[in-house]
């Protein structure tokens, strides 16, 4: 199993994005495979702000077209939902004291972080290089 992180989402809905066509096939090939993948509700709820926002987006979506995209992602038969666990705390403080200057907009990669490293998966689909922060993940190419 895998984790794609948002802005794989984000580049396979925005076709001015130059990662645009290799990010919506990657996202169908997953959608459309057999190998179990995932993603967390911090990652939804992350697409649907950026994708929405007019002053981060290029071509901001309205709440409803950005809702669409994902829907049909959480559809997908392969995907798997991934959430904090009864271990969360530990798996977070044990995570933070591993990461390096640890503040910011990185801790909102590490969420995704130690819940990757809770549900023991250790491969993410990024363009974020901040993820190779995390000693215990290992950045899947795209």
């Amino acid at each position: 199993m895998f984790m794609v992180d948002t802005n794989i989402f984000l580049h396979a809905i925005n076709t001015d994005s130059s990662e645009h066509e290799k990010a919506f096939k990657a996202v169908e090939s997953y959608a459309n495979g057999a190998e179990r993948w995932a993603i967390s509700w911090g990652v939804v709820y992350e697409f649907l702000r950026v994708a929405t926002h007019t002053k981060v987006f290029p071509k901001p979506l309205t709440t409803e077209q950005a809702y669409a995209f994902i829907k049909d992602i959480l559809r997908t038969p392969s995907l798997a939902i991934i959430a904090e666990t009864s271990v969360h705390q530990s798996v977070f403080e044990t995570s933070a004291k591993e990461t390096h200057r640890l503040s910011g907009n990185l801790l909102h990669d590490l969420h995704i972080a130690v819940l990757m490293r809770e549900h023991g998966i250790r491969d993410i689909v990024t363009l974020d290089t901040d993820f190779k922060a995390f000693p215990w993940v290992a950045i899947k190419a795209l």
